[in-house]
């Protein structure tokens, strides 16, 4: 992989961790072919000469990412009173844009076979159609059915919904009909889940109508995508999946899995599957926000244990939304002491002078493995400067826009910088140092402290071991990066008897045998590079040796699984992420061997 740092040219980004929410949040286009933000801070004479109304309407619209003249024929041949006949339009434009543009890719299959990865990967082409037979050419009926399979429902239900209310029902009219028939259809018990295999309707969760029909609008507010292409946006809006759309398991929102320091919530409670329980104890974390039907994968390879989504927002002043599958007991948690701060003038105090009143950021997103370049820190304050004091709202929207993209920080007037290696480790929970000195380069410290655990996160999660391993814990730590697991146990006053720390990089494994030596560590370290060469004998031998592992815990790679990953995001078949099937492999293997010993 090229990792580039800020003082090079070449403004290419290695993308290869972080939430799909945030990324979503952040827009499409990589800074590098963003065009200068002076251009388009300044409106057209049609926005600046029409009412107030019309104005804050059409400014709605171009902040979710559609083009200005799109916006204002929308507006102009359907009233300023109907924003949702609005919205519907402007996703019909960009359809017909789509498809215009993608007329050489392969046309959609019309069969029923294989429909679920209908326009999930290739964005298939619905004008395509009459190249398959299906009809002589490409309708208002076929444009409505691609909107709603790209929406994640299923062919054979769009279609179905078309036939029940008619060709002329609007989009949205025909997601509800579908999602009340599947509500018809659909059979659970008392606790929401399926008890048999799930039929084809549950691949969308039950939520409200209304919830249906706002799902566009309120996603795109919430996660605005620059420009006015819309590739494949609804088909991530359903592995998002904060509405139910096309997932087995939804995501709950908010993240708070079964509880969070300082946060109400009722007392959770939940029964494990016999083969599930420990010991040994296990833990598995990956980003949360995957393509669709991967946590359910990975759930019923675990044991079909329910994965437990946490953002540590509740933790630090970073947003990490991550998913976690463990059968530690819930109860009687407690997070690490002092609480870290929650927001960034907390955290960062020495921002706060500099920090404007129109960016209302009190939070930064997912920490990532890259940084933002000088180029572009140099153009938002050039930027800055030529507009004044304040800044008209266009050149305020992107400054912030760029911001909350890079996890820029206000350093001086008119001036933002990305955050130190130092500071992130601070954000993260790791000591001070943690990732320097060693020969390690800023570049490497970036890369690791993004692929990491957030240790405050996983400290509250695993600080029940306190109690039950009073004289220490042996760890089989798989993936263990730089060491986040080791961390939050050594945080916790968890003695740490024998450790096997199974970790591909050498830069990591260096930056944890230097942690271990640092903090006077009394127990054993044992390094193995590759957990594909990690087989029954080596862990039968290890078991034998010490007595067996109290814990298994660690987060396979998540570089097929990441919304920031726009290449390779092909979910658990991916080289990086299929790697998830050698944490159960060896788990099961550990379970089996201590089982026999017993």
């Amino acid at each position: 992989m090229d990792w580039m740092t800020d003082s090079e040219e070449d403004e290419r980004f290695e993308w290869d961790t972080s939430d799909e929410e945030e990324e979503m949040s952040k827009g499409n286009n990589q800074e590098g072919s963003s065009a200068p933000p002076i251009s388009v801070s300044v409106p057209s004479q049609e926005f600046v000469e029409a009412g107030s109304s019309r104005s804050s309407l059409l400014l709605h619209f171009v902040g979710m990412g559609f083009s200005e003249d799109t916006v204002a024929k929308a507006i102009k041949d359907n009233g300023e009173g109907q924003p949702e006949v609005i919205l519907e339009t402007l996703l019909t434009y960009a359809a017909i844009e789509k498809s215009s543009l993608n007329s050489e890719q392969s046309p959609l299959d019309c069969s029923l076979e294989g429909e679920e990865d209908v326009l999930e990967d290739d964005d298939s082409d619905m004008s395509n159609f009459e190249d398959e037979g299906c009809t002589e050419k490409s309708s208002d009926k076929d444009m409505k059915l691609s909107m709603l399979v790209e929406m994640g429902f299923p062919l054979d239900e769009a279609s179905s919904a078309i036939d029940r209310c008619g060709s002329t029902a609007s989009v949205l009219e025909l997601a509800d009909s579908i999602h009340a028939a599947q509500l018809a259809a659909e059979s659970v018990d008392i606790e929401g889940r399926n008890t048999s295999a799930p039929p084809r309707s549950s691949f969308i969760n039950g939520s409200s109508i209304k919830k249906k029909r706002n799902l566009l609008e309120n996603q795109r507010l919430n996660r605005p995508v620059h420009g006015h292409k819309i590739k494949k946006l609804c088909s991530r809006q359903s592995e998002v999946n904060d509405e139910g759309f096309s997932s087995l398991l939804k995501i709950p929102m908010p993240m708070i899995g079964f509880s969070v320091p300082n946060q109400k919530t009722q007392l959770a409670h939940r029964k494990l599957p016999e083969a599930a329980i420990g010991p040994p104890y296990f833990y598995y974390e990956n980003v949360a926000l995957t393509p669709k039907g991967v946590w359910d994968t990975m759930s019923r390879f675990l044991y079909d244990i329910e994965p437990e989504f946490v953002d540590s927002k509740y933790f630090c002043a970073a947003n990490r939304k991550r998913g976690y599958i463990h059968n530690l007991p819930i109860q009687n948690r407690f997070p690490l002491l002092p609480l870290q701060p929650r927001t960034i003038k907390e955290a960062l105090p020495m921002t706060e002078k500099w920090w404007p009143a129109w960016d209302p950021r009190t939070q930064l997103n997912c920490l990532q493995t890259s940084i933002s370049s000088a180029k572009n820190t140099e153009r938002i304050r050039s930027t800055l400067v030529k507009s004044g004091d304040p800044p008209p709202e266009r050149v305020r929207q992107y400054v912030i826009n760029e911001c909350k993209k890079w996890n820029l920080v206000w350093v001086g007037l008119h001036k933002v910088a990305p955050l130190e290696p130092d500071e992130i480790e601070m954000l993260l929970g790791f000591p001070k140092n943690h990732t320097r000195g060693g020969g390690i380069s800023r570049t490497d410290r970036y890369k690791s402290l993004g692929n990491s655990f957030q240790v405050d996160t996983v400290a509250y999660h695993l600080s029940v071991l306190k109690n039950m391993f009073p004289n220490g814990i042996n760890v089989l730590s798989l993936f263990s990066g730089i060491g986040g697991a080791e961390v939050a146990l050594h945080r916790l006053g968890i003695h740490l008897k024998n450790v096997v720390s199974v970790e591909l990089s050498e830069i990591n494994r260096n930056i944890i045998r230097a942690w271990w030596e640092q903090t006077d560590q009394t127990g054993n370290l044992i390094e193995l590079p590759d957990v594909q060469q990690l087989n029954g004998d080596k862990l039968a031998q290890m078991i034998n040796s010490f007595g067996g592992f109290d814990l298994v815990i660690g987060g396979s790679p998540c570089n097929n699984l990441a919304g920031s990953n726009r290449l390779s995001r092909i979910g658990l078949e991916g080289k990086q992420s299929s790697l998830f099937y050698d944490y159960f492999r060896i788990l099961d293997l550990v379970k089996n061997i201590m089982g026999k010993n017993i």
